[in-house]
Order: structure tokens, then C-alpha cells, then sequence
């Protein structure tokens, strides 16, 4: 269900991965891109959150996948080096989560 969601909103994984990671490297400062789920549409949204704004009382959006990008989450391993840290994240993107995040929100 969730990669089918994934499909019809952003054409491929590879797809989303890319708007995501460009939306989420080019936050200023601190903040988190975010996968979420639009309640009232049903479809899948990206959106970016400064600082430590929540995603849906920011937005209205359901969390679905959440990329850190304030310094602490990758600063030991990544440096300033912001890019090379949310390329490796999908490496560890646990998406039966996700899809389970996903179904939850539909309900």
C-alpha cells in the first residue's frame, strides 16, 4: 500500500528520495524534512519544519519518515558534511515502519 501511495505521488522511491533529500539538505539551520500523510487529501506530502517545529500541529500533516538535520544528529560522523548524512539515511530507513505509520494515519 505504501509503496503504491509512494508511486502515485512522486512516480518511484527513487523519486521521493531525491525531492526529500534536496528539500531536507537545503533546510537553513536546524530543522527536519518530513514524509507525511495529508488527512484531508489521503495523499502523501513532503514538507520541511524549522528548528524543533512539530510536523502536524505545523502543518496538519501525519509523521510519517522524519529526517533530523540539526547538527547533533550527524556532526561526530558527517561534519558539516549535511548532504553525505541524508544520502546514507535511506540506508537505514526502517519502511516497514513507515508502512505501518502509513496505514495507521488512514485510518
Amino acid at each position: 500500500a505504501l509503496g503504491a501511495a509512494i508511486d502515485a505521488e512522486f512516480g518511484s522511491l527513487d523519486a521521493l528520495k531525491t525531492k526529500l533529500s534536496a528539500l531536507t539538505v537545503a533546510v537553513q539551520g536546524s530543522g527536519w524534512g518530513w514524509l507525511g500523510y495529508n488527512p484531508g487529501t489521503g495523499a502523501l506530502q513532503l514538507a520541511t519544519c524549522p528548528n524543533q517545529d512539530p510536523l502536524e500541529a505545523t502543518t496538519g500533516l501525519v509523521p510519517l519518515f522524519g529526517i533530523d538535520v540539526w547538527e547533533h544528529a550527524y556532526y561526530l560522523d558527517y561534519k558539516n558534511v549535511r548532504p553525505d548524512y541524508v544520502s546514507a539515511i535511506w540506508d537505514i530507513a526502517n519502511w516497514a515502519d513507515v508502512g505501518a505509520r502509513y496505514e495507521a494515519a488512514k485510518k
